[in-house]
This record gives structure tokens, C-alpha cells and sequence, in this order.
């Protein structure tokens, strides 16, 4: 049985070490990654060492976040995307209850406690996580499966607001949780992930797509269509980026999140009210030659000509991300990046979420993007990262130049605005 004693031990005999090339890529610091696990676990001694109903052994999971390769805006009009699982991870330390009680303590947040004897959705826990948990369970449940109590202290270095989803990991990493203590691990990376996204739209409140979960539970690049709802076909693709001499970063660019959830919501309603002039619930249902023999009438009809420019945006960055995933099958670097570029181009230009037209003057997405095109100067790529209008851009930089990149970047945005980010192989798991 894992105590904390033996786990600590195992921490100190190296038996993670061969298992964090799976979540860390190829470059790490084991004596820091040791280390975190170790305050892990002594953090979670420290938080329940008198909890009565805790029994079985101490277990160690980790869910990574995820970055957007191609496909922005796409998944919510059931579209087709690329996203790579990163190493950047949330990890918890985790023991069974014998009790219907679930703890959960998230570094630098308040304990949230849920007993799911009872699973109903409760309106006054929209936007909280009692709701998620609630919602992973209910969902465990309704599949005929079993649910129970656990208690968990979790630590993360997904960045927050940074588009590469730190709210998906978190719940994938819970569904994990309950798969792997009360159901043998019987559900695939793509089941969880349909259960994070079922509890963030149903008990959150929330109406997210499906990529950020699958990205997070599924491991390595993967292309996603959405073509049907809640049964993506995936693509696994074996590539990797520093084979080919570039990496990729993440740039957060600071900006302020406040008051930007009616931005966000505007872009996949724009494009479905496209979508419903043909009679159609989703865009994915339309041909781009449909599109635009009905141009005159849809401005007519519907004087929205960013609804029209955001429909255009999703048919052809669709088209883009077939063409962008035979890149990578056929590992042709230059034809890649020439298309991330055209992603980018079509992002700023047609979806236009690069910044608020609330707030004009707050352009910090634009401003990484002329910094960081100026920089490469024709070489590697650019693009805004995730949903937009303020956050984070990804670039794709030279490995030679990555050290001078960052550097430039910091100095605009900030100490720490720019991450270096490489493929994570392993699915979300119980690690030890």
C-alpha cells in the first residue's frame, strides 16, 4: 500500500523518472520535478493526515493542459481542429473514502467539498467547481458506473488565461480520478473528456466545445473532427517540432479577461445565425460555394457583415485544417508553417478576435503579433493562440533564436510572459 512514507520513497528511488519523459517532453529538470511531487505529497499529509474516512493507498495523477495547433473557433460549429497535450500539467495527490464525500484542494484556493449522494444539478453552484464535480459524477453514474469518495490536493503549472486550458485539465483530471478508483480505468481519454465538457455545460454553466477535454485527457498531436457531436473521429499524429529545428512558445501578452465573456459567446453565435439561414444548426453543414452564392441575400437578411467575414473564416480555416494535418503526415515543415501564418492572417482579419471592440485602445494580442512577425522576419510563424481578444499568441521560433525570443517578449509583456511548450505523449493517468 502506498503510505505517504512509502510513496515518498519510491519518489527518491527515481521510480518517476522514467515516466516524465512521457509528461515533460525531452527536456526537464528532474530534481525540480522530484521535488514538486514531494511537496505534493507532504501537502496533502499536512491537509488530511486526520481524515477519518480516508483508507487505500495514496496515489499520484497528472492531467496536462493543452495548446490549439489549427482550428480556432472551428469546434464550436462542429468543425476540425489540431491540439497537441503539452507539459505543462496539473498533478494531484489522491486517496479513496470510504464515504460519499469529495475533497478536492487546489493549490491557492479555498477546499471545495461535495457529497455526491445527491447529484442533481443546483443552480446556486453554476460557476464553481462543486458544480463540475457534481456533474462528473452524475455523469459516471447515468453510464451505469460507480462513484464514491476520494480526497485530493492538486498543484499546477497550466497557465491561467493563457488558452491553454487549465479549466479542462482540472476537470479531466476528476473524471481520471473516479475512472481509475471506482471503475478500473474503463473509460477511453475521449469518454472523459465528453464527461468534463457534459459538467461544464450542463451543471457550470458554461457552453464550451469539446476540444479543450479531448486535448487534455488524449496525449501527443491529434487532429479532431467534430463532425459528429460528441463522437470526434481522431487522428493521432507522431511529430515533433524540434525534429525540425523550431519550438513552439507561448506568449501572454497580459491582457484583462474581465467583461470579454460577450466576445467570446458572439463568434459561434455569428456564425450560426449563417448557419441558420440555410436551415442548418452549424456551419458545418454548409459548402462554401452555398456560402457564397447566397452572399447577397445574407447581407440583406441579416446586416451582419462580421457574422458573414466569420463565416468565411470557419469554411476555409476548416478547409486549412485538412490540408495543415497532411503537413504533418507527410512532415513538411515549410508547407505548415505557411498555413499556421494563413491561420493567423484569417484570426485577425475575418473571426477578428484579437482584441475587444469595447476596448480599442487594449491591442496586446496585434502588438506580439507585429513584434514577433518583425523577429522571424519570413521565417517560422505566428498566430493568436486559443480564443482571442486578450491572452496569448503561439509562435513557432527557430531553436537557434528561442533564448533571444523569450528575452524580447519578457521585456514587452513582462518577466515570464513567454513559455516554451513541447508535446506531452501520455494520456491523463494515475501515475504511481
Amino acid at each position: 500500500m502506498n503510505s505517504v512514507a512509502s510513496l515518498k520513497k519510491q519518489l527518491e528511488s527515481g521510480a518517476l523518472h522514467s515516466v516524465y519523459p512521457q509528461l515533460y517532453g525531452s527536456k526537464f529538470d528532474t530534481k525540480i520535478i522530484d521535488k514538486r511531487y514531494h511537496n505534493l505529497i507532504e501537502k496533502h499529509q499536512e491537509l488530511f493526515c486526520d481524515y477519518k474516512a480516508a483508507e487505500g493507498p495514496l496515489h499520484l495523477f497528472s492531467t496536462a493542459g493543452r495548446s490549439e495547433l489549427a482550428g480556432n473557433h472551428t469546434d464550436h460549429n462542429l468543425g476540425k481542429v489540431i491540439a497537441a497535450t503539452i507539459n505543462l500539467d496539473t498533478i494531484g495527490a489522491v486517496r479513496k473514502t470510504n464515504d460519499n464525500l469529495v475533497v478536492l484542494v487546489s493549490e491557492g484556493f479555498p477546499a471545495v467539498k461535495v457529497d455526491i449522494t445527491s447529484l442533481a444539478v443546483r443552480d446556486e453552484e453554476q460557476n464553481t467547481t462543486d458544480a463540475l464535480l457534481r456533474g462528473i459524477a452524475n455523469a459516471f453514474v447515468q453510464r451505469g458506473l460507480k462513484v464514491g469518495g476520494w480526497i485530493a490536493n492538486t498543484t499546477t503549472n497550466v497557465l491561467k488565461g493563457s488558452g491553454l486550458s487549465s479549466s479542462a485539465a482540472i476537470e479531466v483530471l476528476c473524471a481520471t480520478i473516479f475512472n481509475n478508483l471506482y471503475n478500473d480505468d474503463v473509460l477511453s481519454p475521449v469518454e472523459l473528456a465528453i464527461i468534463g465538457k457534459y459538467a461544464e455545460n450542463v451543471y457550470f454553466g458554461k457552453p464550451s466545445g469539446l476540444m479543450d477535454q479531448v486535448a487534455c485527457a488524449q496525449g501527443g498531436i491529434v487532429g479532431i473532427d467534430f463532425g459528429v457531436p460528441d463522437t470526434p473521429v481522431l487522428t493521432p499524429i507522431d511529430f515533433a517540432f524540434t525534429d525540425h529545428g523550431y519550438g513552439i512558445v507561448i506568449v501572454d501578452t497580459k491582457g484583462n479577461h474581465a467583461d470579454l465573456t460577450p466576445d467570446y459567446a458572439a463568434a459561434p453565435m455569428e456564425m450560426k445565425m449563417v448557419a441558420n439561414f440555410f436551415g442548418k444548426p452549424v456551419l458545418r453543414e454548409i459548402s462554401f460555394d452555398e456560402f457564397e452564392a447566397a452572399l447577397p441575400e445574407l447581407r440583406e437578411k441579416l446586416r451582419n457583415d462580421r457574422a458573414l467575414l466569420r463565416a468565411y473564416h470557419f469554411l476555409t480555416e476548416n478547409e486549412r485544417v485538412t490540408q495543415m494535418l497532411e503537413a504533418l503526415q507527410k512532415k513538411d515543415i515549410d508547407g505548415y508553417l505557411r498555413l499556421v501564418r494563413e491561420s493567423g492572417d484569417s484570426s485577425y482579419k475575418f473571426l477578428q478576435n484579437l482584441y475587444s471592440s469595447k476596448h480599442p485602445a487594449e491591442q496586446g494580442l496585434p502588438l506580439a503579433i507585429a513584434m514577433t512577425e518583425r523577429f522571424l522576419a519570413g521565417a517560422g510563424a505566428c498566430r493568436v493562440h486559443g480564443g482571442g481578444f486578450a491572452g496569448t499568441i503561439q509562435a513557432y521560433i527557430p531553436l537557434t533564436r528561442l533564448d533571444d525570443y523569450r528575452m524580447k517578449m519578457d521585456r514587452i509583456f513582462g518577466v515570464g510572459s513567454a513559455t516554451t511548450i513541447s508535446v506531452r505523449s501520455r494520456r491523463t493517468s494515475c501515475i504511481l
